[in-house]
C-alpha cells in the first residue's frame, strides 16, 4: 500500500476513534485522561502507537533531547496533538506543523476535545504532504 494510502487510513481510523470516545465521554475533561481513552481506542482499532514521545531539537551544535512530547505517534507514522479547550489557538496548529517538520512527518491531527462537537475541534496538519488521488 502506497505511504499516503497508508496514512489517510491510519488517519480515518484516528479520526472514528476520536469521534467514538468525543461522543460517548464528551468534552470537559483533561487533556491527559483523552490521551489515555483515545489511546485504548486506538490499541482496540488494531494500531500501535506511542504516547508521550520525546523529540528532540538540534540547532547549531545544540542538542536539547527533550525539547517537547508528542501526545501520540501512531504507527510512527501519524502525529496526534489533543487539546481539551474550548477554542482552538492559531498557535496550536502552528506547534503540529512544527512538531511534524521537526519529525520529517507528513501529516498530522489535532483533536481538541473541548468543543461541543468532535469535528470542530479536528484539523488536519500536513508538512509536504499531498493526498494523492487515482
Amino acid at each position: 500500500m502506497p505511504r499516503s494510502d497508508r496514512l489517510e487510513e491510519l488517519s480515518r481510523i484516528a479520526v472514528d476513534c476520536g469521534y467514538r470516545l468525543h461522543r460517548e465521554i464528551g468534552p470537559g475533561l483533561l487533556e491527559t485522561v483523552y490521551e489515555v481513552l483515545l489511546g485504548e481506542e486506538l490499541r482496540q482499532a488494531g494500531l500501535l502507537f506511542q504516547r508521550q514521545v520525546p523529540v528532540p531539537i538540534q540547532y547549531k551544535g545544540v542538542v536539547f533531547d527533550n525539547a517537547f512530547k508528542v501526545d501520540l505517534l501512531v504507527e510512527r507514522e501519524l502525529l496526534i496533538e489533543l487539546k481539551s479547550t474550548e477554542r482552538i489557538a492559531a498557535v496550536h496548529g502552528k506547534q503540529v506543523l512544527t512538531y511534524l517538520r521537526l519529525m520529517d512527518l507528513p501529516l498530522g491531527l489535532l483533536m481538541n476535545f473541548g468543543q461541543a462537537t468532535f469535528k470542530d475541534g479536528l484539523q488536519r496538519v500536513a508538512n509536504n504532504y499531498f493526498r494523492q488521488t487515482s
